[in-house]
């Protein structure tokens, strides 16, 4: 079996290296460095930055200021990312990579720096680029990319968008230093989360200094000056950098989709519950389908591609991904949110505990959180969690594995926890 896959991010790579430990012949092409936008220009370097905005916000807790090296942190930054795509390297060893850009000639051969590959199977995992709003000096706001390669801290950032993006690097600036505002079109930031957790966090990050304007609708970008709409009123803020954080769209540019029969729209390639195009023999995986753009999403998405092409049958769960939002506090969520459950006419009971009452958050002084768990008012059922707070991040996946496993809340209620630890702010939840 000959596999072709194209684009070298978390699920190109990774389904590229399980692909070959099934005996297959897999050749992946790499428009890019190894690792894609989350190694590089993404995730793994923004999490390197929070790592030292928890370190000076710790310090400030502690009662001194942290010397802030910014030069050394972008190097450690750069550290990180080196060290991780030489370990992609090496687990690439009995994989052909290809370094170009990519494009069909039909259904069964793709041209890359002018030589025709053939494959049984082609996957595409070409992934995403920053989109941007259309309002005059669009072109002169930073990208995530540019972002992460600054060499000075600003002393004023402005960042358009309140999603995932803009918010991590709005609160890793503010530690940092910055003055922070963020300009965010919907009613509330984080459109995609549970309504109660995204107000609380907002109210988070304003009383950390973060100034936060919902219903906000940007309209041009001048120099240093960015001017806003809010309910009917024209404001303005100045910044010294502004950054465009308004979601991500598929990477399918240069593709030549056509040629291979390929359906797609501006919002990504068309699959089917198996991955696979309109076309058989055909998948796309990841960002470039327009679905849940998260690394871990595209990853999974590569495992079904690879069991369907290898007629095997998985358990995968697309309705439960665990998402997180690395700002300070961290907020993560898996499952419905209430307002989805009460659109879908489900009787539901939210179960809540918080930070506060909980003595290692206490002993941490972290006691800016809450959690909201989401059950069936007549099951049971666990249909949803949603957490703000330190570690939010890794305490989501016990919800998560909870929910795959079918526990309930009768279950949970019995699942002994370590004392004194976070996770006990899931038990407290249950044991109302």
């Amino acid at each position: 079996m000959r596999l072709l896959i194209i684009g070298a991010g978390p699920g190109g790579y990774e389904t590229a290296v399980e692909g070959a430990k099934q005996g297959m012949e897999v050749t992946l092409i790499s428009e890019g460095p190894l690792g894609g936008t989350c190694l590089n220009e993404g995730c793994i370097p923004t999490k390197t930055f929070c790592h030292y905005a928890e370190l000076a916000e710790s310090s400030r807790k502690a009662g001194f200021e942290a010397s802030l090296d910014f030069g050394s942190m972008v190097s450690r930054k750069e550290e990180v990312v080196t060290r991780l795509r030489s370990g992609i390297e090496s687990l690439l060893r009995n994989v052909t990579v290809v370094c170009g850009k990519a494009s069909f000639k039909d259904d069964r051969t793709v041209v890359c720096n002018g030589t025709e590959y053939t494959a049984d199977r082609i996957i595409i995992a070409t992934g995403s680029v920053s989109s941007t709003l259309p309002v005059p000096g669009a072109d002169s706001t930073l990208t995530s990319r540019e972002m992460l390669n600054l060499t000075i801290i600003p002393e004023r950032l402005c960042v358009i968008g309140g999603g995932v993006i803009g918010l991590e690097f709005a609160s890793i600036f503010r530690s940092f230093g910055s003055e922070v505002t963020v300009l965010e079109f919907c009613p509330e930031i984080l459109p995609r989360f549970d309504d109660d957790m995204a107000k609380r966090l907002r109210q988070s990050l304003s009383r950390r200094g973060i100034t936060v304007e919902t219903q906000a609708q940007v309209t041009t970008i001048d120099g240093h000056m960015v001017t806003y709409v809010k309910k009917g009123k024209q404001l303005s803020t100045e910044a010294d950098r502004v950054l465009m954080a308004v979601g991500r769209k598929p990477l399918t540019e240069g593709l030549n989709l056509e040629a291979a029969g390929i359906e797609y729209t501006g919002k990504g390639i068309k699959i089917d519950s198996n991955c696979q195009t309109s076309v058989p023999g055909i998948y796309a995986i990841g960002d470039v389908t327009g679905g849940m753009m998260l690394a871990h999403v595209a990853v999974f998405q590569g495992r079904r591609a690879l069991n369907h092409i290898e007629g095997r049958k998985d358990s995968i769960r697309y309705d439960l991904v665990p998402a997180a939002v690395f700002t300070i506090p961290e907020a993560a969520a898996v499952g419905l949110t209430e307002k989805e459950c009460r659109e879908r006419g489900i009787d539901i009971k939210c179960l809540k505990s918080f930070y506060r009452a909980n003595g290692k958050a206490v002993s941490m002084d972290e006691t800016d959180g809450y959690c909201k768990i989401i059950t069936s008012a007549v099951s049971g059922e666990i249909l949803g969690c949603h957490l703000m707070g330190a570690h939010s991040s890794d305490l989501v996946h016990e919800m998560a594995v909870a929910m795959k496993c079918g526990l309930k809340t009768d279950g949970m209620r019995d699942v002994i926890h370590a004392h004194p630890s976070l996770s006990e702010v899931l038990q407290s939840a249950f044991h109302q």
